[in-house]
């Protein structure tokens, strides 16, 4: 479990590694610039939450091969003593730029650029575009879920099915940056300061001869926190039963704080609840929903009349399940002050260090202009940030509150069109002049030198 990213140096791949002992060879050194991005947006995308840049920043602190990993790589008979040697002196010595967590960000923008002696920057390629893509595709679905939602309460209940332990840990806290309340995970829950929740589950019920008495036992014990799962055998009679021990626990000065649907009629189940409850005077009794939720699912109950206080968000979510991927890429684009670009078709790269800057019009985001890193535009404020210098950050690692404010600020300044489910237009994004200038010279550089165009 990679949840404190010691000793990751390996997780690398092996072309990574055989480069570098071709960089050593030619002794290449020379700092280069590489830069992740998003080329295009996955089907119904029309953003991306940023998240993951901690992770990025305790691995690279961490970078270093250990005696157990040298000895490993010996093994392999690829790699050269020396070049073994070096590697086990090799730490992260370069400089972040990056956009911090909980912002929104849009395709070709770059997330972040990584300057370092060519070797470092390469090594680290692997692990960072892992880290970048799940934990910023995860935001960016729980995103989607919080808009849906139209200000409803979401828990994540998905650690049973994430793709692995690191995985269910990320998940609980990129979805609590883009608008969950909190996590079923406990260990989440301790790791990150993230609010837990739960409340019983199907075999609770069943191993009482009835279920009212699986409800009173649950109340007695947990008397200040008590939502009851009704739809075991029958959610009406469930609920009416709810009714009988929310009384009993209002005789003790106390209240139901909720019940739990997790099948059938989701909607008309929960009209008949709320009515039930009102009836009986429990007029505060939260209605939480579960079973196959994503943005998709909540914005069809809600369009249906369903009388929904919170809703448990999990295998959807936790998956990314309509867009379990992005085409996320980590590229060169400077070596040795030389600014470098590919021209692959279909996959072309901004060429040379650069910034974004954002543009706000009547409080909504308007455009965003790519620009080369030196320059300035005003009226626009720069999004990339000098995250860390010479291998050591700039500042102490945010709180997880602060980078969730941050979502909530920069998520209502998004233009509605955009945070739709399925978007009908992009977001703006254009190349400052003096880019655009420099792409067709180093364009136009190459397509001379390398196929005798001119």
């Amino acid at each position: 479990m990679s949840t404190h990213f010691n000793n990751l140096a390996l997780f690398t791949d092996l072309y990574e590694l055989t480069m570098a002992a071709c960089y050593f060879k030619y002794k290449m050194f020379t700092p280069a610039t590489f830069s992740l991005f998003i080329r295009k947006y996955p089907p119904n995308r029309g953003y991306f939450v940023s998240a993951g840049l901690e992770d990025v920043l305790t691995f690279l602190e961490n970078l270093k091969f250990s005696k157990e990993d040298l000895d490993y790589l010996e093994n392999t008979k690829l790699f050269s003593s020396d070049f073994l040697h070096y590697l086990s002196n090799l730490h992260f010595t370069g400089d972040v730029f990056a956009i911090p967590e909980g912002r929104i960000f849009f395709k070709n923008e770059p997330i972040l650029e990584i300057t370092a002696p060519i070797i470092e920057a390469q090594l680290v390629e692997p692990l960072i575009i892992n880290i970048i893509n799940f934990q910023s595709s995860i935001a960016t679905k729980a995103a989607r879920c919080f808009y849906a939602a139209k200000g409803r309460k979401l828990v994540d209940f998905s650690l049973r099915r994430t793709h692995g332990i690191d995985a269910a840990l990320k998940v609980a806290r990129a979805s609590y940056i883009a608008g969950f309340m909190g996590t079923s995970d406990v260990l989440a829950g301790r790791l990150y300061n993230i609010p837990t929740f739960g409340t019983m589950a199907h075999s609770f019920i069943l191993s009482f001869d009835q279920e009212i008495s699986a409800f009173r036992a649950f109340s007695e014990i947990f008397p200040d926190n008590t939502v009851l799962l009704i739809d075991t055998y029958d959610t009406i009679s469930g609920a009416h039963k709810a009714v009988i021990v929310g009384k009993e626990i209002k005789e003790r000065g106390l209240k139901l704080k909720g019940v739990r649907l997790d099948s059938g009629d989701t909607p008309e189940l929960s009209k008949q609840v709320r009515k039930i409850f009102k009836e009986s005077g429990l007029n505060d009794v939260s209605i939480f929903v579960s079973g196959g939720f994503d943005e998709y699912k909540i914005s069809e109950v809600l369009e249906k009349g369903a009388e929904i206080d919170a809703f448990g968000v999990g295998t959807k979510m936790g998956v990314s399940a309509d867009a379990p991927y992005t085409d996320i890429a980590y590229k060169l684009v400077k070596y040795d002050n030389r600014p470098v670009l590919k021209l692959s078709a279909g996959k072309e790269t901004l060429v040379d260090e650069k910034q974004i800057y954002r543009f706000i019009e009547n409080g909504k985001l308007k455009k965003d202009i790519i620009t080369l890193r030196h320059e300035s535009l005003e009226g626009g404020e720069p999004v990339l940030e000098l995250i860390m210098e010479e291998g050591r950050r700039i500042s102490p690692p945010e709180s997880l509150d602060k980078i969730r404010k941050r979502f909530f600020e920069e998520f209502s300044k998004l233009d509605e069109e955009l945070k739709r489910l399925k978007p009908k237009r992009e977001f703006p994004i254009e190349l400052s002049p003096g880019l655009r200038r420099l792409q067709e010279k180093v364009t136009y550089k190459i397509l001379e030198k390398e196929l005798g165009e001119s």
